[in-house]
This record gives C-alpha cells, sequence and structure tokens, in this order.
C-alpha cells in the first residue's frame, strides 16, 4: 500500500470488520466545472466528503481522493453533503454509486447485477452545487410516495396520470423519495416507472418493498439483486438543507417462510448507521424512509423484528429530531412510539406511516378518465405527502389526495334524509386524513355554536357503500372491487339533530391539528316530516 492509501485508511470513522476476500478501491470525489462525463482537469476535488462501502465511511482527503475496502456483491456510495446534489444518470436517476461483483448475480429471473469487472482504481463520482442552497438553510421540501406498486404497463399509466403529471411543477421540492413497492413483482417495469417519475426533475432516492424483492433468490442476500442493478445501495444517507436522510431496506427475505419476509435490519445495516450518526450534531434532524412499518400491524403479530428495533433506537436515542417514514400497509396514520416499545429518547419517536400512491392496489369503479377510485381500507384516498423541513430540527407534514384541490383533507358521510322529530341516532362522519389522537374536529348545523366530534375507529361509511355496492352489483364494477373497510383511526362522529325546520341543512366540519393547519369541509342533510 502507498503512504497516501495508508494515510487515507486513517480516516476511516470506525475499524474495518473482516472482509472476505477484500480489495481496495480508490477514487476521487470532485465537483463537476466542465460539463463533460468523467473528471476532467478543472474538475477540482472535494474535501471532507463521506464515501461508504454499506459500512465503513471514509471522508476524503484535500484532493478529493479516498480508500475503502469492499469485497464482492458490495456497493461504493457517496453520502451527499447540504451544499451539493448529485448529476443525473442516464435513467433520470441520481449517480452516486458504483457496485464491485466481478462475478455478477446468481442466475436470476430479471437478471440481477451483471458482472461488473475487478478494475478498482479511478472509481470517481461527481457532486454539482445545488442551487438555491442558501435558501435551503431556511427550509426546502420533499416529496414522499409509498408504494406505487404497478403490475402492469396500465397500472403505470394510471400513476402517471393521476399522482406525476398533476404534480409536475407544483412543488419546489430539492428532493423526493418512494419508499418500497415500486412495482408490484414484476421487476421488468423499472425503467418504465422510473422514466414517469423522471418528469418531476427532483433527484429522486428508492426504498426496497417486499414487490421488490427478487422472488427466486436462495436466500436473503440477493433477494434484492435486480432492484439495486437499477437503484444502487439498499441503505444510504443523502443531506440536505440541514437533515439527514437515511434509507433503509427493511424487508428480510426467507424463502422457507410464511409469510416469506419479515420487518428487520441485517448486522450490516445498523454498522453503517452507527457510524454515519457518530458524526452528526445530536441536534440535526434525522429522517428514517424504510418500507415496512416499525409498529406491529396487529397485535401479538411481530412483522417489525422487535430486537432489531431496539437496535435502531439504542443508535438514536440521543438525538431529539427524528422522524420514521414508512409505507406497506395501504392505510395512513402517526404512530408514536415510546417506552412500550422500548424506546428511550426526550419524546416520544413520530412514525408517519404514508397512504400508498396506488391506493389499494389500483382497484374500484373508473372514474370518466378511467383511472379507479382506489380509495384504501381506512378510507384514505390515494395520493403523496410532503414533508416541510424547518430550521432547528423542525418539520411539518401533509397529505395530498390525487387529482384533487389541495384543501380536500377531510372526506364526509351523512345520510341524505332524516325524519323530523326522529331519534338522532344518526351521525355526520369526518375522515380526517392526516388525523392524529390530539386533532381537534369540530361540527355545527345552519351556523350554530362549534360542537366537538367524538373519535370513532370503525370502517369508514363511505367506503362500506361500496362494499356494499360491490356485493349487490350483478357484474363486476371494477376490475378488482373497492377494498374491505377496516376500521379508521383518523374517523369522527357527531350526532346530527332532527329538532330543526324540515328541509335542508348545512353541516360544517373543522379540524385543527396540533401543529396548527386547519382543514375543513362542508355537506347537507334534510329533515322530512314522516307519517306513520
Amino acid at each position: 500500500m502507498t503512504r497516501t492509501a495508508t494515510w487515507l485508511a486513517c480516516l476511516l470513522l470506525t475499524t474495518a470488520p473482516a472482509w472476505a476476500a477484500e480489495v481496495t478501491v480508490t477514487g476521487k470525489v470532485y465537483q463537476e466545472r466542465d460539463g463533460k462525463p468523467g473528471r476532467g482537469p478543472t474538475d477540482p476535488g472535494l474535501a471532507g466528503v463521506q464515501v461508504s462501502n454499506g459500512e465503513v465511511i471514509v471522508r476524503t482527503a484535500a484532493d478529493g481522493s479516498y480508500a475503502l475496502p469492499v469485497r464482492q456483491g458490495r456497493t461504493v456510495f457517496v453520502i451527499k453533503p447540504d451544499e451539493y446534489r448529485f448529476p443525473a444518470a442516464g435513467n433520470g436517476l441520481p449517480a452516486f454509486w458504483r457496485h464491485y461483483a466481478p462475478q455478477g448475480s446468481p442466475r436470476l429471473k430479471y437478471d440481477g447485477i451483471h458482472a461488473t469487472g475487478s478494475n478498482v482504481r479511478n472509481w470517481d463520482f461527481a457532486l454539482e452545487p445545488a442551487k438555491g442552497s442558501e435558501a435551503a438553510r431556511a427550509g426546502f421540501e420533499m416529496l414522499v410516495f409509498s408504494d406505487s406498486q404497478t403490475a402492469s404497463k396500465l397500472d403505470i399509466d394510471y400513476y402517471q396520470r393521476s399522482i406525476v403529471e398533476p404534480i409536475i411543477g407544483k412543488h419546489p421540492a430539492r428532493l423526493g423519495t418512494t419508499l418500497g413497492d415500486i412495482v408490484n413483482d414484476d421487476l421488468d417495469l423499472y425503467p418504465a416507472i422510473n422514466k414517469v417519475t423522471a418528469q418531476l426533475q427532483v433527484p429522486w432516492f428508492h426504498v426496497p418493498g417486499n414487490h421488490d424483492l427478487d422472488m427466486d433468490a436462495t436466500g436473503d442476500a440477493h433477494s434484492l439483486d435486480s432492484w439495486r442493478a437499477v437503484y444502487g445501495p439498499d441503505t444510504y444517507a443523502v443531506e440536505e438543507g440541514g437533515a439527514s436522510f437515511v434509507f433503509l431496506d427493511d424487508v428480510i427475505y426467507d424463502p422457507t417462510a410464511k409469510p416469506n419476509y419479515v420487518g428487520g435490519l441485517r448486522a450490516d445495516q445498523l454498522t453503517f448507521l452507527g457510524n454515519y450518526l457518530k458524526g452528526l450534531p445530536r441536534d440535526r434532524l434525522v429522517v428514517l424512509g424504510m418500507h415496512i412499518p416499525l409498529f406491529d400491524a396487529a397485535p401479538g403479530r411481530e412483522t417489525f423484528r422487535h430486537a432489531d428495533r431496539s437496535r435502531l433506537f439504542a443508535l438514536l436515542k440521543d438525538f431529539p429530531n427524528v422522524l420514521v417514514l414508512s409505507g406497506h400497509s395501504h392505510t395512513q396514520q402517526h404512530y408514536y412510539h415510546g417506552t412500550a416499545e422500548g424506546w428511550q429518547g426526550v419524546r416520544p419517536l413520530h412514525e408517519y406511516n404514508v397512504g400508498a400512491a396506488c391506493g389499494a392496489f389500483w382497484s374500484g369503479v373508473k372514474d370518466s378518465s378511467g383511472i379507479p377510485d382506489t380509495t384504501m381500507s381506512d378510507g384514505t384516498p390515494n395520493g403523496y405527502a410532503l414533508l416541510s423541513v424547518k430550521p432547528g430540527g423542525e418539520y411539518s407534514l401533509r397529505y395530498y389526495v390525487a387529482r384533487a384541490p389541495d384543501d380536500y383533507q377531510i372526506a364526509l358521510h351523512a345520510p341524505k334524509v332524516l325524519r323530523k322529530g326522529a331519534y338522532p341516532a344518526w351521525g355526520v362522519y369526518a375522515n380526517v386524513f392526516m388525523g392524529q389522537a390530539d386533532t381537534r374536529v369540530e361540527y355545527r348545523v345552519d351556523d350554530g355554536a362549534w360542537q366537538t366530534m367524538k373519535r370513532v375507529e370503525q370502517p369508514d361509511p363511505r367506503l362500506l357503500q361500496e362494499n356494499v355496492a360491490d356485493d349487490q352489483a350483478d357484474r363486476l364494477r371494477g376490475y378488482d372491487r373497492s377494498p374491505e373497510a377496516t376500521p379508521s383511526p383518523h374517523l369522527w362522529r357527531g350526532a346530527l339533530p332532527t329538532d330543526l325546520a324540515a328541509g335542508e341543512h348545512r353541516v360544517e366540519v373543522r379540524a385543527v391539528h396540533a401543529d396548527g393547519p386547519t382543514a375543513a369541509a362542508s355537506t347537507s342533510y334534510r329533515l322530512q316530516v314522516g307519517t306513520p
């Protein structure tokens, strides 16, 4: 090893593990200036940039050079600093990684990673100065998709017309992510869906899901080879505007089990995260993006391995500003981890389980544009989220319903007609898509006094109505039925008065969230004089 390589190795943030058949990769991280592919004579090296092999992290020397140990199947990637951005690869995705796989993947249905050759020199990575980096320090936005889960070219058309096209140029987002299940088992669809997402012209970072697996892999080690061939490392970090985003593969594949996957983390992922967090200021906002939620889907059912969750929580406990973004459930809710789950932070850990872009798997009755309704089982319409990062580790979240006005944040259900003077046993239901336990939801009738609505955990009557219509239909109403309605964690009820004058009455609902935003909606019902 040369003196330079020896000195670079001393920059390791932690002691390297014992690598099997390891070699040393060398290269430079540089600032792209000449606009030509590759590092040119006028492209200066960048000092202090973090480069990783998925466990070990090094920082580049003054001239931008680095050295890293790698072995077959590993990926080298750059951790983008706040003030820079990655150039786009030919497919429109950020170019920040390179595989070391001289032998390539085992034979797989979807090809996996092709043999890369054994060259380990001149692994150079480019960075470009971020536009508006000064403004980003005052806050920025990130688009958050979950479970686009396209099973066909037709589904990709739905994704394009319902999610992507309506928001092109709408949000000045500095980055975006899809939290797994990019496709629905057909991994040949990656190029087509990436082409659609690239229309947003936002640097986009992906997380793998259980429907992104190579199902013919013999174990977890090669279960994401086809995904990684397109998207790069399955666990990595990106820095932007004073916040750190750590994207994690949390799907453990076991073809001998039923189901054949469980939520969890590998030892190398926890090593990487621990090494990365060592270099962060404790007050920095840390956002984890993953597919399977950290909370259990049902009591007594360990859908994310608790031992792995405990190790993760131990690494994060000293960081007061942590947000977890997850998908997978095709419902939407906010979950706060506390001591019952083993969280030891100064305040509960906020996990936002994001509603799916595909909703209920592109199901339900099609509208006049030929796009399925695809409301999820908790009554949340399909859509996407926007994360607004603010200075000082603060953030806010907002959910946008696909192809709907921005202020569509509450869906109401009420009877059309009630008998005047009847016992007031019927009510108006408000599904507040971003509602939480501390959301204050109120209603009033005909400009009367505002009254508190009661939070109820039951199926949304709007979706129950669709279920009944599907049951009673003598032919299919859509390619796939709407999902069976399940109890919604963000549903409120208020009793409708029947002692008012006969005729129509206006009902207004408002919801005030703890972080300030107010949502509103209105409907009406009619009182009719009945005769026995």
